[in-house]
């Protein structure tokens, strides 16, 4: 197999979570472009259809699926639907993700739940209403979006920090349940990038600079940076790597 083929995405479909902007939405732009038909999903109808409607304009094979990622019932009902036109999901990026900032000790049980809910049993709920199709098939590729919070703590991210650490080790679990019938269960961990989530962060002088000198790189990441660690462990390239959190960070994490 040429080098080339093994990161080709021709005839796969690839659901991406929380996909109507942001890194989802560059994460299934990518996959595109790698030759996947992409499924994107968000709560907001209006916004998904218009990011779908980016997609195609560059050609790029797009279905939509509207649904709640804390709610199983409406993923139950998604998944009926989505099986008409793409009854076969080869690869799922669970992305979807939230932040509500306060210290611990100020937290309300709403804004713990809230993001736990969003940015983990989200990524349990919507696999589990996937992955049996892919354990039937003997092939699949499932990438949960984690984060430099997998492995750090920062004051005020309590809750987002409780949510991809346990992000991080639910896919380690799922590996090691699922990779005997050939499912590559991974995950990849943004640094600090450049999106709509973390522009206040970048807009202030004193977070901006602390960033700057904390990341070796010297600067933020662009989300297009993520692209080739998404299209790497969504293909075959990846055939033997399971249970991995692949960092993109400019270095963050192995310095002091």
């Amino acid at each position: 197999m040429k080098t080339q083929t093994l990161f080709d995405l021709s005839g796969r479909t690839a659901l991406v979570t929380g996909s109507s902007q942001g890194l989802g939405y560059v994460l299934a732009r990518g996959l595109g472009q790698a030759g996947a038909r992409v499924v994107l999903n968000a709560r907001d109808g209006k916004k998904l259809q218009a990011a779908a409607q980016s997609l195609r304009a560059e050609g790029i094979e797009t279905l939509t699926a509207t649904f709640d990622v804390t709610s199983s019932d409406q993923i139950a009902e998604a998944m009926k639907t989505l099986s008409a036109s793409a009854p076969v999901i080869d690869i799922l990026i669970n992305n979807a993700g939230i932040q509500r900032r306060a210290r611990l000790e100020e937290m309300d049980e709403a804004a713990w739940r809230q993001v736990i809910d969003t940015g983990l049993t989200s990524a349990f709920l919507v696999t589990r209403a996937i992955v049996n199709g892919m354990i039937e098939r003997k092939r699949g590729k499932i990438l949960n979006v984690c984060s430099l919070m997998s492995e750090l703590g920062r004051p005020t991210t309590g809750n987002y920090a409780a949510a991809k650490g346990g992000l991080r080790m639910l896919t380690r679990a799922m590996a090691t349940e699922w990779a005997r019938h050939n499912i590559q269960c991974n995950g990849i961990g943004p640094g600090y990038f450049l999106t709509d989530m973390t522009r206040a962060l970048a807009e202030d002088p004193t977070f901006d600079a602390w960033i700057k000198q904390r990341t070796p790189a010297g600067r933020w990441g662009d989300p297009q940076e993520l692209v080739g660690a998404a299209v790497f462990l969504a293909s075959d390239a990846s055939a033997f790597v399971n249970g991995q959190i692949l960092y993109v960070d400019g270095g963050l994490l192995a310095s002091i």
